[in-house]
């Protein structure tokens, strides 16, 4: 009876007012959708904020305006190690997960949201789903990645760093406060393209601050702040946002590294055993092997400049850490392998600098995967990021300091939980090649004493925690004199 005076009323209702009819069916259609999310859906296991089960709308505001990791964080300290960001989506911070996810044993794909990251349309070796292209493309280029490869473009290396070291020193000299982010990115995009192109870049000969790439590695951070998002709504989002906020640099940066790489592909260069030559001559076509030049240039360069940008302020906030690096190289003369504070010094800047903090995430196959006794269905986005790695205390005591000692004797788990080049088959091809630019620019840099008596002007530096990350001020300075 109650049954048949509600169904006439709501008919009388909607005779008279069927914008209140309206509006009660879509909440009615919310309130369903909502409590299946929380109470029904696959997932309703794993804990997690009510409103992060009920709509991605959380996870794509804290991912917008760039505090996801450290929001992710809290929920962890509050949930635990498995915790539900979206209503299809969860974040781990343990890192015994990190073989079950990215192993190449368990086949857990990229997700669709890195092919935001396309570069003119096409999908790279970092952004692509599809392993049969990508094996073949890493096949051509890995041996200019391999510690063999690398060792013979040491020479090119010490000639970029030799550059950098007296653009670094002529800058101190000027008495101005000096923006080492800006040079140590221009140093990086030079050594990336000296050593894979076989052709120097030039940013550090440019006189004019900010260097020409610096625009152009800004376009490539973007993505970062709606890669949750459904493609579709994220492209109309982005063309707003170039709209409403646009940066007069990124258009000449852009056409200027264009110009780079169409030179790169014109000269006789690319019939040699550069990247690009190899990429051509395995059939690759010129507008996607321009792609990966590109790609190249900003994972090369953004990533490198972003680590040794960290590590001079690091030490300039650390006298006593600088001077026992510097003990350490005045009394040995051997190369920066043998060196064991410099490689920790490396180590924990790369921990704590942190390019990429977000969650890298990977679709659950066909197979559900459990992990901490949660199951998680197929279809299921899962990740760990490095922040939550990198800065959880049981495994890092007092994470957020620069403390280089507590790479002398490692524990597994440190070992395990290091993961500034990604995790798994899909981690950093240029891992060996950044390691050791890293390593020569932060030695050549400290035997030249170039930081004594310098003044950090930051007293903290803060990031986009996007999924490559990008310096709030997008400058690190320092004082000299």
């Amino acid at each position: 009876m109650m049954a048949s005076q509600f169904s006439s009323l709501f008919l009388e209702i909607g005779k008279t007012n069927p914008w209140l009819t309206g509006v009660f069916f879509l909440n009615l259609c919310l309130f369903t959708l909502f409590a299946y999310r929380v109470h029904l859906h696959p997932l309703s296991h794993v804990p997690g904020p009510l409103v992060a089960k009920c709509s991605s709308l959380w996870l794509h505001y804290h991912a917008y305006v760039g505090d996801e990791c450290t929001r992710i964080r809290r929920l962890h300290e509050k949930y635990g190690p498995v915790v539900r960001v979206a209503p299809n989506e969860v974040d781990i911070a343990d890192g015994d997960a990190i073989a079950h996810i990215y192993s190449a044993k368990t086949d857990l794909v990229k997700s669709s949201h890195y092919t935001k990251f396309a570069v003119d349309t096409h999908t790279t070796v970092f952004s692509t789903l599809e392993t049969t292209d990508r094996s073949a493309r890493l096949k051509a280029v890995m041996p200019l990645f391999s510690a063999s490869g690398v060792r013979e473009s040491k020479p090119v290396i010490e000639d970029c760093v030799a550059e950098f070291v007296m653009r670094l020193k002529t800058e101190a000299e000027s008495g101005r406060v000096v923006d080492v982010l800006n040079l140590t990115e221009a140093f990086a995009c030079d050594v990336t393209t000296a050593c894979l192109f076989g052709e120097s870049y030039g940013a550090l000969k440019e006189t004019v601050a900010p260097f020409s790439v610096a625009g152009y590695f800004d376009s490539f951070l973007s993505p970062g702040r709606f890669f949750y998002m459904p493609t579709a709504t994220w492209a109309v989002l982005e063309w707003l946002a170039a709209a409403l906020f646009s940066n007069k640099q990124i258009g000449p940066s852009i056409s200027s590294v264009n110009s780079y790489v169409d030179r790169l592909l014109k000269s006789s260069k690319t019939k040699s055993s550069s990247f690009q030559g190899r990429l051509l001559s395995q059939g690759v076509p010129p507008l996607e092997t321009a792609a990966e030049c590109k790609d190249s240039i900003f994972a090369g360069g953004y990533f490198i400049g972003v680590v040794v940008a960290h590590i001079l302020w690091f030490l300039v906030r650390n006298p006593d850490k600088y001077a026992a690096l510097r003990r350490e190289l005045l009394d040995s003369r051997t190369s920066s392998e043998s060196l064991p504070y410099l490689q920790s010094v490396v180590k924990e800047g790369l921990r704590l600098s942190m390019p990429s903090p977000a969650r890298l995430p990977r679709i659950v196959s066909k197979d559900r995967l459990i992990v901490q006794n949660y199951r998680l269905p197929p279809g299921t986005n899962v990740g760990l990021g490095a922040l939550q790695l990198h800065l959880n205390p049981d495994v890092f005591p007092e994470p957020e300091k620069f403390l280089p000692e507590r790479w002398e004797h490692p524990t597994a788990e440190m070992r395990r939980d290091w993961v500034p080049f990604g995790m798994g088959v899909r981690s950093c091809i240029g891992r060996v090649l950044s390691n050791v630019v890293i390593l020569e620019v932060i030695k050549a840099v400290v035997e030249s004493d170039l930081l004594a008596g310098v003044r950090a002007v930051q007293e903290k530096i803060e990031v986009k925690e996007w999924t490559i990350s990008q310096l709030k001020e997008k400058e690190i300075l320092l004082a000299w004199g």
